[in-house]
């Protein structure tokens, strides 16, 4: 009998080491942004000794234990992929053009009439005038394109409204033109791109994206989970940890700034070409946190004088005209270089980028247009206005 036990105990432990993969997702930590239904198969996150890391004791451990924290999703992040991948790939255009339905619909819908034919005359720039306006361009950026197409109008000598389709769009390049500059990584290693955002605003999960972006280009990464306010953000950035194969730093103090100053100190150390700065979501009416997020940013340059290289803003393209009031509250405290514009899929509020780029040109450095881990890519101007227009 006691020989059938000691039989029955191997047996007993293998269910164990598989349930160690629990159910926990991207979806199940935050509600505003679900996770990306097509990520790839998940790899594990490389978690080096505490030898290897440069930073302090207790940050060491705390890294190790989000590891252990961020084996549980594995396994459920592999079964959710296994069925979109057989679906056939749109390329990027396709996407992009899709993403932008509701907001070229609204946009479409107003200007069809207006560019039916007939002559062009003020009722006809009146009209356009309140197209442009509710497609949440902003009254500023809507001014200035009304001025710019009638220059265009008169040098061109144009008669007829369905020759004004073509002025509009020339118009609207050259606006938002400005605010297409790729982001180059090089010069810099470790690279320390910082990234901050309100809550909702989908700043993890792009940042989950990002760091995947970054990989196919041949460039490791590392990413830093600072956001310490919001529950299970740190669990969150793991499992995007998880799903790239890229490692986290993280700490239990709640202090963000010692996170980011570990994280840079550990991507000296280990040779990592990227370091991304998660950071807690914050209103920019919050003084008090708005003010945190500067100490943030003086710490890693105190890990590293020339950082950080890129300071970035995740908006959510569904607040429309908020999400410039966003960018001229955190550009004021945080000198942002960079913008990433998220969920245009979901908004009919597109025409805010015009709005941006006519109160604050800040490069645009990605749009994302969909849930798939590939889903963000940096902004081409053109793109996005022949996905707008045509």
């Amino acid at each position: 009998m006691f020989s059938f036990f000691r039989k029955k105990k191997p047996a007993e432990a293998a269910p164990e080491a598989q349930a160690l993969p629990a159910p926990a997702t991207p979806e199940a930590t935050e509600a505003a942004q679900p996770a990306p239904a097509e990520a790839p198969a998940p790899a594990p996150v490389v978690a080096a000794p505490p030898a290897e890391i440069a930073t302090p004791a207790s940050s060491a451990a705390a890294d190790i234990a989000v590891v252990q924290l961020a084996a549980e999703p594995a396994a459920p992040a592999a079964a959710a992929v296994v069925q979109p991948q057989d679906k056939p790939r749109l390329s990027w255009a396709e996407r992009l053009k899709a993403g932008l339905a509701k907001t070229r619909d609204k946009l479409g819908k107003n200007l069809a009439g207006l560019f039916g034919g007939g002559k062009i005359d003020e009722e006809l720039y009146e009209e356009l005038e309140t197209v442009l306006l509710t497609a949440d361009m902003g009254v500023n950026a809507t001014t200035h394109l009304l001025d710019d197409v009638r220059e265009r109008v008169s040098l061109k000598g144009l008669k007829d409204s369905i020759e004004l389709k073509g002025a509009l769009k020339d118009s609207l390049n050259a606006l938002i033109g400005p605010l297409e500059v790729p982001l180059s990584v090089e010069g810099h290693k470790p690279f320390i791109l910082m990234v901050a955002g309100v809550n909702g605003a989908g700043k993890t999960t792009s940042i989950g994206k990002l760091a995947k972006y970054f990989q196919s280009q041949g460039k490791s990464v590392l990413l830093a989970a600072g956001d310490t306010f919001r529950a299970a953000a740190r669990e969150q950035l793991v499992v995007w940890g998880e799903r790239n194969g890229v490692q986290v730093i993280a700490q239990d103090s709640g202090d963000a700034a010692a996170v980011a100053f570990d994280a840079v100190n550990a991507a000296r150390a280990r040779g990592v070409d990227v370091v991304i700065v998660d950071t807690a979501g914050r209103l920019p009416t919050q003084l008090h946190l708005m003010e945190e997020i500067r100490k943030v940013k003086r710490v890693v340059q105190k890990a590293d004088p020339t950082g950080p290289h890129e300071t970035m803003l995740v908006l959510d393209a569904n607040t429309g005209q908020n999400a410039l009031s966003q960018v001229k509250a955190f550009d004021d405290a945080l000198d942002l270089t960079g913008l990433v514009l998220t969920k245009l899929d979901g908004t009919a509020k597109g025409g805010v980028i015009a709005a941006i780029a006519r109160e604050r040109s800040i490069p645009l450095r990605f749009v994302g247009v969909g849930e798939s881990i590939d889903d963000l890519r940096p902004f081409v101007a053109k793109d996005y206005v022949d996905a707008l227009f045509d």
